[in-house]
């Protein structure tokens, strides 16, 4: 009991110091740039009608969909306590194998490839 307790006390006082460091450390001091609003790139004082980069669209689709894989995997660790161990790691194999596949196809296909 008496780890546990000096586990949280360290923890809690660690997050503390840097919360305290992040909030007092960076200079406040604000300009033009920093106080105006930024939209991903566009000009937020200009046209709205401006066409949008579907090449960007792409490549962030593509980045939540490879991204997904950590959320797949998460579980990964505690799948050898399951009575079938083996069967965990194949389908773990299985998912490793088509995230392969599509970025492959990906590459092929020339969707990684920002500039032309």
């Amino acid at each position: 009991m008496n780890l546990v307790i000096t586990v949280i006390t360290i923890t809690t006082a660690l997050s503390f110091i840097l919360a305290m460091v992040a909030f007092w450390l960076p200079l406040m001091t604000p300009d033009q740039e920093k106080l105006s609003p930024y939209e991903c790139g566009f000009d937020p004082l200009g046209s709205a009608r401006l066409p949008f980069s579907l090449r960007f669209f792409l490549v962030a689709i593509l980045f939540l969909l490879f991204d997904l894989e950590i959320a797949l995997l998460l579980p990964l660790p505690w799948g050898d306590q399951l009575p079938t161990p083996v069967l965990t790691l194949f389908w773990t194999s299985l998912v490793l194998l088509l995230l392969t596949l599509g970025l492959i196809y990906e590459w092929l296909q020339g969707g990684l490839e920002w500039a032309e």
